[in-house]
């Protein structure tokens, strides 16, 4: 993958017992993004550990916009049907906080370290899950 321009090495998450998913657009096998995560079910929450737009979504030119924060909303939607209340955490580089701040609702435990509680885990899965999904 990594010569058709994605940044991480997604066998990783993979072999530490993360669960890596694939947003594709509907009715084909593209790739727009990748996420890892996995749930911490003696917590209450689920650990996001990548999150990967495709290299054609990627900055203000790419071809789809909002990847990222629909990855959340799968997660979120997962934490929910798992039993986690939609509590989601995951580190973030500084630089990243702010955008998710706004985008996400998104509230710090510390400078990287971030987290979705159950109110914006909602508006999340509302805003990226249809009615007929």
């Amino acid at each position: 993958m990594k010569e058709e321009g994605w940044l991480f090495d997604w066998s990783v998450p993979h072999s530490n017992g993360y669960e890596v998913y694939e947003l594709l657009l509907k009715g084909t096998e593209e790739r727009q993004g990748l996420m890892a995560l996995k749930h911490v079910r003696d917590q209450l929450y689920t650990h996001v550990d990548l999150v990967e737009s495709a290299p054609s979504n990627k900055g203000s030119n790419g071809i789809y916009q909002g990847v990222g924060a629909h990855l959340f909303a799968i997660a979120c939607k997962l934490s929910w049907d798992v039993g986690n209340e939609g509590f989601v955490q995951f580190k973030t580089k500084t630089n990243l906080v702010k955008h998710y701040q706004e985008t996400l609702n998104a509230k710090n435990i510390d400078e990287q370290n971030m987290y979705i509680d159950s109110y914006a885990s909602i508006n999340l899965i509302r805003k990226y899950f249809s009615k007929e999904a």
